[in-house]
C-alpha cells in the first residue's frame, strides 16, 4: 500500500501524454493510417488514430467560431493552434487530448488537436 501510494505521488505532477500505439493493431493496416500519422495542428504532431478519440456529435460544439469538447463530462474550449484544417478523410469528429492527473487536484486536460466532423 504504502509502495504504491509512493510511485502514485511520484507520478503525480508528470503530465500523462499520448505516445503512438495500437496495441492490438486494428490500425494497421487501415488506409488512413499514413494520413493520420501525418496530422499536425500548430500544437505539434497529433500521433495516429489510436491516439485520437472519436467524439459523438452530442459531446462538440462550434459557437462564435471557436470549438468546445465534452471530455470525462467536462467542457473544455479548443485553442485555436490545435484546430486541423485540412479535410476530414475519417469523417469522424476526433480530439487528441493530453490528460494532467494530480493527486488531490482536478483534472487538466489540454487538447493538442482537434478536427471537426460532419456532424450527421
Amino acid at each position: 500500500m504504502a509502495l504504491a501510494f509512493a510511485v502514485a505521488v511520484g507520478l503525480g505532477g508528470l503530465p500523462w501524454t499520448a505516445v503512438a500505439r495500437d496495441l492490438d493493431g486494428r490500425y494497421a493496416h487501415s488506409p488512413l493510417k499514413s494520413w493520420f500519422e501525418s496530422l499536425r495542428s500548430h500544437s505539434g504532431p497529433c500521433c495516429s488514430d489510436a491516439d485520437g478519440t472519436a467524439l459523438s456529435d452530442v459531446d462538440w460544439e462550434a459557437r462564435d467560431g471557436h470549438y468546445r469538447v465534452r471530455i470525462e463530462g467536462q467542457w473544455w474550449d479548443v485553442p485555436d493552434e490545435a484546430l486541423i484544417k485540412e479535410p476530414n478523410r475519417a469523417g469522424r469528429t476526433m480530439v487528441w487530448p493530453v490528460y494532467y492527473r494530480e493527486l488531490d487536484r482536478s483534472l487538466r486536460v489540454e487538447i493538442r488537436c482537434f478536427m471537426p466532423g460532419s456532424m450527421t
